[in-house]
């Protein structure tokens, strides 16, 4: 797909506020600081549109990004170990998990994964939670640009083996430093629009 625009439509922390006009959405989900933010950066072609930072926890709120005016990317909060309240982490979960349950014009979750480290328990709970919930999901093992080429295809299938993922499942694996997976990435979104 061509990108002829990408906006920040805007923050929701209540489903009254998401956008109401029924576009397809597209969410992006993952640890605190596994790159949810800079891939969608790479994706929409604009440095600095979803916020990033060192800090994990940066993505506080269901983000809405609209694409080309026909679609919406959607940034949700990291999960596990951002340094917050528990309190303001089980209100990030009961957002995201109302958010991915709900959704109607949600059509597929993204999935990330750091390519670096076996998927933790709180990987295989949101996989569980997207299965239960029947949401189409696609695992996208980012940051594999730090891990040597030598020793890719044995993380790609830790991941595999630890989601309990079949032989023909798919993971991309993603690099926003080469761009690698940029492509494949696009195909299945375009896929399914």
């Amino acid at each position: 797909m061509k990108i002829t625009t990408a906006n920040f439509l805007k923050s929701a922390m209540a489903r009254e506020h998401y956008p109401k006009d029924r576009k397809p959405e597209f969410a992006f989900v993952g640890r605190s600081n596994v790159g949810k933010s800079t891939l969608l950066n790479l994706l929409l072609g604009k440095k600095g549109l979803a916020k990033t930072s060192g800090t994990p926890g940066k993505t506080r709120c269901v983000n809405f990004f609209e694409v080309n005016g026909k679609l919406y990317f959607v940034d949700l909060p990291g999960y596990g170990y951002a340094k917050v309240s528990k309190a303001m982490k089980s209100e990030w979960n009961a957002l995201m998990y109302a958010y991915l349950r709900e959704r109607g014009p949600l059509r597929m979750v993204v999935a990330l994964m750091d390519a670096r480290h076996k998927p933790t328990d709180k990987d295989l709970h949101m996989l569980e939670l997207l299965e239960g919930a029947e949401v189409p999901t696609l695992i996208v093992a980012t940051k594999i640009d730090k891990v040597k080429r030598s020793q890719r295809r044995k993380h790609l299938a830790v991941i595999q083996e630890t989601l309990g993922l079949e032989g023909d499942d798919c993971i991309i694996p993603f690099s926003a430093v080469s761009g690698e997976g940029q492509r494949e990435l696009w195909q299945v979104i375009d896929g399914l629009l």
